[in-house]
C-alpha cells in the first residue's frame, strides 16, 4: 500500500547538473532582488505554470 502524503507538508526537490555559471547567476539574481534562491525559483516556476494554464496547456490549479 502506498504511503499517504500530506498536501500541506512541503516537498523536497534536488536538481543536479546545473552549470556552475547558471547557478552563480541565479544566486546573483536572487541577491539583486533581495530574495532567497528558493523564493526566486518558486516565483519563476509559478509564473511559468500560470502562463501555461492561461494558454490551456495545463489544467488550472487549485
Amino acid at each position: 500500500m502506498a504511503p499517504k502524503t500530506n498536501p500541506d507538508k512541503p516537498a523536497h526537490l534536488n536538481v543536479r547538473d546545473i552549470p556552475r555559471e547558471t547557478l552563480f547567476r541565479l544566486k546573483m539574481a536572487a541577491a539583486a532582488e533581495q530574495k532567497t534562491v528558493k523564493d526566486l525559483i518558486l516565483e519563476l516556476v509559478n509564473g511559468k505554470i500560470q502562463e501555461l494554464e492561461k494558454k490551456g496547456l495545463l489544467p488550472k490549479g487549485k
